[in-house]
């Protein structure tokens, strides 16, 4: 595996409480060791609650869907604004997942280079009273999605 283009960024205490590093380890987990096979806006999912919500799924080569459900309460959010692919220039497993400018723009990286970038618009806005983050649901990709 390669090693890491995008180093660890560390935030300021009143700026973010983990999630966001979180959210990166978490989707790092699913989609490292794997290809991206297609993407698709406004898939639905199943949310803690039992209703319906939409997000962005990621569909990888061993059949999991991992759907980007954005977040958010209040004047706290996280979102996803924007997406560019390399789906067709990049047919590598994913070796890491990384961001750079403050956890606005996350990077999904193969050996050759990026496989997917995000722009993600995010606040903790009152600092850590209301949640954010994004919600990241796994399922087989003919299944119902769950909440993972």
């Amino acid at each position: 595996m390669s090693t890491n283009p995008y180093p660890t960024e560390i935030l300021g205490d009143d700026d973010d409480n983990g999630t966001m590093p979180e959210n990166v380890a978490k989707l790092s987990e699913h989609v490292v060791g794997h290809r991206i096979v297609s993407i698709e806006k406004n898939a639905p999912t199943t949310n803690a609650w039992g209703g319906t919500e939409y997000g962005t799924a990621l569909t990888l080569d061993n059949g999991k869907r991992v759907i980007l459900v954005d977040g958010g309460d209040c004047c706290a959010y996280t979102g996803l604004e924007d997406i560019t692919l390399n789906l067709d220039r990049i047919d590598h497993a994913i070796t890491g997942v990384g961001t750079t400018e403050g956890y606005t723009t996350w990077h999904i990286y193969a050996d050759l280079g990026d496989v997917v970038e995000m722009k993600v618009g995010w606040s903790c806005g009152n600092p850590f009273y209301y949640g954010y983050g994004f919600d990241i649901a796994v399922t087989d990709a003919t299944q119902t999605p769950k909440e993972d």
